[in-house]
């Protein structure tokens, strides 16, 4: 079985990254190893955050249970970040939405990050 590992995420604002990561989709920050920010996903997966600039437009899925879908999205509205349905439609602040994804059809929701990284929410729970 392949498992992703880590991903290097190239940022722009380091400290409004790690806050962005950590407040809105609960992660944890670990600290620093050598030019990299950690912030731990889960057990098998972490972001290792790289502040070398970038224009954003990376795109970027996760799986979520019901409950930590619920959370999230209440955190994306409480701090006032736009979100949307589909890719497109960030910022109309209408959805969840419901799209394909590597285990059928979910419940999504999609808005950027402080770095204009695409990101999506969905959950298999219905």
């Amino acid at each position: 079985m392949v498992k992703l590992d880590h991903i290097i995420l190239k940022v722009n604002d380091l400290e409004a990254s790690v806050t962005f990561y950590t407040r809105i989709f609960g992660f944890a920050a670990q600290g620093k190893d050598g030019p990299f920010t950690l912030i731990r996903v889960n057990d098998e997966l972490v972001l290792q955050l790289v502040p070398c600039g970038t224009p954003g437009s990376e795109h970027y899925a996760y799986a979520v249970s019901r409950e930590v879908f619920d959370q999230i999205f209440a955190r994306i509205k409480e701090a006032g970040i736009g979100y949307g349905p589909t890719f497109d439609s960030v910022g109309s602040n209408s959805g969840p939405g419901e799209e394909s994804g590597a285990r059928g059809l979910a419940p999504t929701l999609y808005f950027f990050d402080p770095n204009k990284h695409l990101l999506e929410i969905r959950t298999y729970e219905r």
